[in-house]
């Protein structure tokens, strides 16, 4: 047992304790003082440290992990989505997605906007018609609506949406992006890929700007969702200006229940509107606070590999009309740029997360990673998500550069999103995409995330069942993806705990239970080392403690 501090505010005993700490891996005790670990060991050990105000709670030997990590959220959008916006499953027909559209529209005003998703990739095709559109200007009621697809990366917006952004059938693409035409006639469809989302999004943020408060809310509604999955801590994967106020101001109240490092967009995003850059590097001070650390950038160096076709390919996708036989994508940056970009962040401190959905855009980041090391030697960790597609030959590359794979679980086990890349991209790339073991064993530095609300539910469990089985853990898709890549229990727990912890550089802080560290912690309902991996989805947290304070469940 390490010496306690002072004596302990609580004491929770007869425990399962897995605590991620390799110099003492399981114990039955531990002690909390001040928001922190004060001690940790035998049930003995511990209870000779009690004192007169000491509570002591018998879990009754309940499984104990420390609080979980989720290195990649979007978890602000995902509250302004729950309490704001119309929201429908991806497997939803167009017309179903109408009368969700025309249910929505009634509850506002004239010229309200109905915002919301997520419409499945395979409806690409149906909505690239005049003919749809106005089937969405009939069921809004001429309202502006702007739908977001299952990648969060394209946009269907109806004829009042494009009106408000300026947009007509002359308006010319912008860079990285798509204003997709009508076939046959040259008009405008709606349909928006990529930047071109950036046209419409910017009038909504413009909007969204004026009531402050509703993200303040959202972010509050948001971590509380986190913290019933036993999740404290969290990387908000594109933060933008007003998504850091938010923060800011919800950490100023006193109400933060998660650590949240910040990553702010390094150059104009696609999906974001708003400064990027030094706009926000020299700002991001105003906007750090106790339990926001606005440490880290964002690059989305290509876009995502269904129909769309928008990520940068190795191999050709399959041929389509609209693309010929030999399409590979492309990246938004060249490797100098990109590497020009890193260093620059490197200098400021800032650890870079890189979209790359392609293995051409993959082996791209690790090229400019590979200069950024050249010529400046070791350095930050920077971030690849969602590390999916490949080659064989990159997967040691991680290690070797010091490079963490940011895994996306519950976007690539067997589901939705995975059948329309089937769509897109050979079969056998499909089915041999998702390399977690491979890149394990290479030594990189794993670590899960949720990319939630491009997932309508950032739970982990899901997550960690997927990475075990390699299965749907919720069985509406058969099969098995790439079932040679399935990773142990063990090994999972630790990506969702200290390797998400030492990937966001908070394992000073987080990750382990060890004296001195936050006392982030989560009672669970099953041994997850004894129970079938089928069944590691249904578990249940019990108690979520963030800073030693309960802030989800009951204690025992």
């Amino acid at each position: 047992m390490s010496s306690p501090r002072a004596e302990p505010d609580l004491i929770l005993r007869n425990a399962d304790i897995h605590t991620m700490d390799a110099r003492r891996p399981r114990a039955a005790a531990l002690a909390i003082r001040d928001g922190r670990i004060n001690a940790v060991g035998s049930d003995a050990e511990m209870s000779a440290l009690a004192g007169p105000a000491s509570r002591v709670v018998d879990l009754r030997g309940r499984m104990v992990l420390p609080g979980l990590v989720d290195v990649h959220s979007h978890f602000v959008w995902a509250g302004r989505a729950e309490l704001y916006e119309v929201r429908f499953a991806p497997t939803l027909s167009l017309d179903q997605i109408l009368d969700q559209v025309a249910t929505a529209a009634a509850k506002e005003a004239a010229d309200g906007w109905v915002v919301g998703g997520i419409w499945g990739s395979p409806l690409l095709d149906s909505l690239n018609s005049s003919e749809a559109r106005h089937r969405l200007d009939v069921a809004a009621g001429g309202r502006p609506v702007m739908l977001r697809d299952d990648s969060h990366h394209n946009r269907w917006v109806s004829s009042a949406a494009l009106r408000i952004a300026g947009i007509d059938d002359a308006t010319p693409d912008p860079v990285n992006g798509t204003i997709v035409r009508d076939p046959n006639t040259g008009a405008a469809t709606g349909l928006l890929l990529e930047s071109a989302g950036i046209l419409v999004e910017g009038v909504l943020a413009e909007s969204q700007a004026r009531e402050p408060q509703r993200d303040v809310d959202a972010a509050l509604h948001a971590l509380k969702r986190f913290n019933a999955y036993g999740i404290t801590a969290t990387q908000e994967s594109l933060s933008t200006r007003t998504v850091m106020q938010a923060i800011r101001a919800l950490d100023d109240s006193g109400r933060m229940t998660a650590w949240v490092v910040g990553s702010m967009p390094v150059v104009e995003t696609a999906i974001a509107h708003g400064d990027f850059g030094a706009m926000l590097f020299d700002d991001r001070e105003r906007y750090r606070s106790r339990h926001f650390r606005p440490d880290a950038g964002k690059i989305l160096l290509d876009g995502v590999p269904t129909m769309a076709r928008t990520s940068a390919m190795l191999e050709p996708y399959l041929p389509d009309a609209r693309h010929g036989c030999c399409f590979r994508g492309g990246t938004m940056l060249t490797v100098p740029q990109l590497a020009r970009a890193l260093a620059d962040c490197e200098a400021r401190g800032i650890a870079v997360k890189i979209h790359c959905a392609g293995d051409a855009a993959t082996r791209a980041a690790l090229d400019a990673v590979e200069v950024l090391r050249t010529f400046n030697g070791p350095g930050l960790a920077h971030h690849i998500a969602h590390a999916s597609f490949i080659d064989p030959v990159d997967v040691p590359r991680f290690a070797e550069l010091n490079v963490v794979a940011d895994l996306s679980p519950m976007l690539w086990f067997p589901g939705v999103i995975v059948e329309a890349i089937r769509a897109a991209v050979p079969k056998d790339r499909v089915d041999h995409f998702w390399p977690n073991r491979d890149l394990h064993e290479a030594g990189a530095l794993l670590a899960g995330g949720s990319d939630w609300p491009v997932v309508s539910d950032p739970d982990p469990w899901l997550g960690m069942q997927g990475m075990v089985t390699r299965r749907d853990p919720t069985g509406r898709f058969p099969g098995a993806l790439w079932p040679e890549q399935a990773l142990d229990v063990a090994t999972v727990l630790r990506i969702y705990t200290i390797n998400g912890a030492r990937a966001l550089n908070l394992a000073d802080e987080i990750g382990s239970l060890e004296p001195g560290k936050s006392a982030d912690l989560i009672v669970i309902d099953r041994d997850l080392m004894a129970v079938p991996a089928e069944q590691i989805a249904g578990t249940r947290v019990l108690a979520t403690y963030f800073e030693g304070r309960l802030v989800h469940g009951t204690e025992q």
